[in-house]
């Protein structure tokens, strides 16, 4: 096991933790290491090399999301894993959600007949791009880092594409902190099967707001609706002296529990879509094949979510619609 950062202090803290061999250069890792998969969990423009330099180097890849910021470094990624052989998987966890799979599972049984139109939400807390992220935030963009969860979990719901979008933006609050990027965006794509979704994306929410992340989705049919609150699901509220207001914990991303060797256990669809690309890796050390695996975020559905990520930033710009 190994693993490479440019942060030194953070790399030697994580090697005392798991005990893995440490590397400052990605590519020495691949060239010294016998690796089966890799990760990749740079900021979203420094996707592309490290996934081309892992194809080559004949290593499969889960890469989290946007898989990149354009459209053709997601088609030139998908086809160097393509002729590679390499199995590319995106790391589009909402996918993986109980809840989202719930209601896939009606919309695929016709429950709710023809999608007409729908909306969500996905809002973080100010801290996400102000402490966490001040550096490479005016990279990003509250489409990039969280519309691109919904635009490709309503992709995954509908079994549609994105033809046309037109978006509108806002900034102003972080920029008089000094990170130069997007407050809000919102955008209304026109997908194939001719529903139209609004998605609702800011990273501006107050430190004081109950948790981290506000999110939600609703699709409505000919025959009726679906909803999902993903951030208030009616568990775990909590006000403690240590932490202003009340706190709410969204326990469908990770759960903690012990199993009867008394062995601390983490699940939850935070830790399933990365269970499901070491898995799939399994199958294929097996003598499986990437054809064989089934259904899983390949590099088409990162191309797919990027075509509308890229048409909202493009809307941005001209105002008007763009046609993807």
């Amino acid at each position: 096991m190994a693993a490479a950062d440019l942060n030194e202090q953070l790399l030697e803290e994580r090697t005392r933790e798991f005990n893995f061999k440490p590397y400052k250069d990605y590519r020495e890792m691949l060239e010294k290491e016998q690796l089966d998969g890799v990760t990749v969990v740079t900021p979203d423009p420094f996707h592309k090399q490290i996934v081309l330099d892992a194809a080559e180097a004949g290593v499969h890849v889960l890469c989290e999301k946007p898989l990149d910021v354009t459209v053709e470094g997601c088609q030139q990624m998908t086809d160097a894993c393509a002729a590679a052989n390499v199995l590319l998987q995106v790391d589009f966890h909402k996918r993986y959600d109980e809840y989202h799979i719930a209601m896939k599972q009606k919309l695929d049984a016709g429950d709710l007949g023809r999608i007409q139109y729908g909306y969500s939400h996905m809002e973080d807390r100010i801290e996400v791009p102000k402490d966490w992220f001040p550096n490479w935030a005016p990279n990003s963009s509250p489409a990039w880092f969280l519309g691109i969860h919904f635009y490709d979990l309503a992709r995954f719901l509908m079994n549609a594409n994105g033809v046309a979008v037109w978006a509108t933006g806002a900034k102003g609050r972080l920029s008089s902190l000094g990170v130069d990027t997007w407050d809000s965006i919102s955008a209304k794509v026109l997908f194939d099967n001719g529903a139209t979704v609004a998605f609702d994306n800011s990273w501006i929410l107050p430190y004081e707001f109950e948790a981290v992340v506000n999110q939600g989705i609703r699709l409505v049919g000919e025959l009726g609706m679906l909803e999902c609150d993903s951030q208030d699901r009616g568990t775990v509220t909590c006000c403690v002296n240590d932490k202003p207001g009340m706190q709410t914990h969204n326990k469908s991303f990770l759960r903690q529990r012990f199993d009867k060797q008394g062995r601390e256990v983490f699940d939850g669809y935070g830790m399933e879509s990365i269970a499901d690309f070491a898995y799939n890796v399994n199958v294929l050390l097996d003598g499986g094949t990437i054809a064989g695996l089934g259904s899983y975020p390949s590099g088409v559905d990162g191309i797919e979510a990027t075509k509308i990520a890229a048409g909202v930033h493009k809307s941005l710009e001209t105002g008007g619609i763009v046609q993807l």
